[in-house]
């Protein structure tokens, strides 16, 4: 696009533009003359997919603001009306981030006035909230207005159908279809009113359910120290936690209360360095059981347990082990139906279901796939997402996760044993499911697409001294899974060596996951199993990284 193309079209957005605060900074911008800015947001459009749309704040077409999600607004309720929901009920959450009320209240005044009933939360609420609301109101639609881990100058736009479950193709692409359809601004109506907010109700409704995810009777002793990292967590987990009668969580001071500016730290996310380092200074303050972090839309969950050989005495769970003792505790209490995972989260999973006899299926990545199994009991992915009440909510739950996690801590803790006792437990019985991940954050995305295009031109046979014996391409689809853009990697020899890249589908981000099995004679062979567990991981990071040039 030519320069004068991309002035002429940033005057047209500022014509239009409903927020002033994004009109002054575009008129900022226009009369300094800043070409690069102005191309950043206005050479393209911000896709809206199986994630909806998330990115940065500002304004124009590739950021997020008011006039997209008026946009996306009124494309969605086209879709609606086409779908035969034209007079359906469309809920909306949001949570405590930069604009994502305005954006909600921009939602409900397109739905209604596009004829759509429309409901909004009554305050800034974990997405738990708002998938659970969908199915118990039957709604036809919802949207949660969240960028859940992102940086703070980021905002997003994610939407679920009937049922409670995310998009997924081909409403992505209708939805998207219709979103481009849309004319000028002033022809989407856009009333001062007619929408609902809602009461408490809806949240007491979700809180009530989440008691079903306990068994009745169960200890309840675990003592935890909670972090929201700045979310809206806190008031939802701490009500959850009462009602089921758990010692009150810990809170770190410093992340309790909801701010989008997350001052605490460089990425609200608990896998990122140094995010938890608060927590854990509380934790060696108050000597609790085990810590609990919430994301800040609370729809994850981490975990970190007492390790005297981890700096600072606290060791952070990976997501896949999280996601193997949730399994586990759900095993033990006679769960039936279907497990289920996404490609990149541990193969152990399908051993512990393979164990108890109940059924098992691996989707792609992404809750919207997981949400979908026939008959699903229990899903997880390694990215700390679980979903323990798909009848509740078909979606991830940090906060029912949390309680179950502390359900299974308090067992343990009865019987003189932890969290740690019973991954070793697990790892004796069905091998050292060993995982990693080699995730790299670029500003650039098209090195995202150079170090695939790489690896496909030039695909690596060798990595950690194993050979590589099979190669998949996930963009040609398999017998079990759609297409995506990832590819799979599966090595020689007995450690079942495992391999999958794929671009973030959230973040600027490639990612590779990596699993390494080393069978486990018995529980005096687990320290030497994971010493060369650690060994092989760190050769598969270091040949991945060259093969992918990143």
């Amino acid at each position: 696009m030519q320069q004068q193309d991309i002035v002429a079209r940033a005057k047209a957005w500022l014509a239009e533009d409903p927020d002033s605060d994004t009109r002054e900074e575009l008129g900022k911008i226009i009369d300094v003359g800043d070409p690069g800015t102005l191309a950043e947001m206005f050479s393209g459009t911000l896709q809206f997919g199986t994630a909806g749309l998330r990115g940065e704040l500002g304004p124009g077409p590739m950021r997020m603001n008011r006039a997209v999600v008026i946009r996306a607004a009124a494309g969605l309720a086209a879709y609606l009306k086409a779908q035969g929901d034209g007079d359906g009920l469309v809920v909306i959450g949001y949570d405590a981030r930069y604009k994502s009320a305005d954006f909600a209240r921009d939602t409900a005044a397109v739905m209604t006035g596009a004829g759509l009933r429309a409901a909004v939360l009554p305050r800034p609420l974990p997405t738990p909230v708002l998938a659970f609301a969908i199915r118990h109101l039957g709604a036809v639609a919802g949207v949660e207005v969240t960028a859940s881990h992102n940086p703070p100058r980021d905002n997003g736009y994610k939407v679920y159908l009937g049922g409670g479950s995310q998009i997924v193709p081909p409403a992505d692409g209708e939805i998207a279809a219709a979103i481009d359809a849309v004319g000028p601004l002033k022809t989407v109506e856009r009333p001062d009113d007619g929408w609902e907010i809602l009461g408490d109700e809806v949240l007491a409704a979700y809180l009530e359910r989440t008691d079903t995810v306990l068994t009745p009777g169960t200890p309840r002793t675990a003592r935890v120290v909670h972090t929201a990292l700045h979310g809206v967590g806190t008031e939802t987990l701490t009500a959850a936690f009462a009602r089921a009668g758990f010692p009150a969580p810990v809170l770190v001071a410093e992340q309790a209360e909801p701010d989008p500016a997350f001052p605490t730290v460089a990425f609200p996310n608990p896998e990122e360095p140094g995010a938890m380092d608060l927590a854990f200074a509380t934790a060696r303050r108050v000597q609790p059981d085990l810590i609990i972090a919430n994301d800040p839309d609370a729809d994850r969950c981490a975990v970190a347990v007492p390790d005297d050989a981890a700096d600072g005495g606290w060791r952070m769970l990976r997501g896949d082990e999280v996601g193997a003792l949730l399994a586990a505790h759900l095993v033990h209490k006679g769960a039936t139906g279907t497990f289920a995972e996404s490609i990149v989260s541990s193969s152990l999973l399908g051993r512990i279901a393979e164990a108890a006899e109940l059924g098992y299926e691996e989707t792609l990545t992404g809750f919207k796939w997981i949400a979908r199994v026939e008959g699903l009991r229990y899903g997880y992915e390694e990215a700390l997402g679980y979903c323990v009440d798909p009848d509740g909510v078909r979606d991830k739950d940090g906060i029912t996760a949390a309680l179950l996690v502390a359900e299974l801590a308090s067992e343990l803790k009865a019987h003189d044993r932890t969290l740690t006792d019973l991954l070793d437990d697990l790892a004796v019985t069905h091998g050292l499911h060993a995982t990693d991940q080699l995730s790299v954050r670029v500003k650039d995305l098209s090195l995202i697409a150079d170090a695939m295009h790489r690896l496909r031109a030039h695909p690596p046979t060798v990595l950690a001294g194993l050979t590589v014996t099979s190669t998949e391409d996930l963009t040609r689809g398999t017998d079990a899974l759609p297409p995506t853009d990832g590819l799979r990697y599966r090595l020689e020899g007995t450690y079942g060596a495992r391999v999958i890249v794929r671009p973030s589908g959230t973040e600027p981000k490639l990612k590779c996951y990596l699993e390494v099995v080393i069978p486990v004679a018995d529980a005096t062979a687990l320290s030497t199993a994971r010493a060369a567990g650690t060994e092989v991981l760190t050769a598969l990071k270091r040949d991945l990284s060259v093969a992918a040039g990143i």
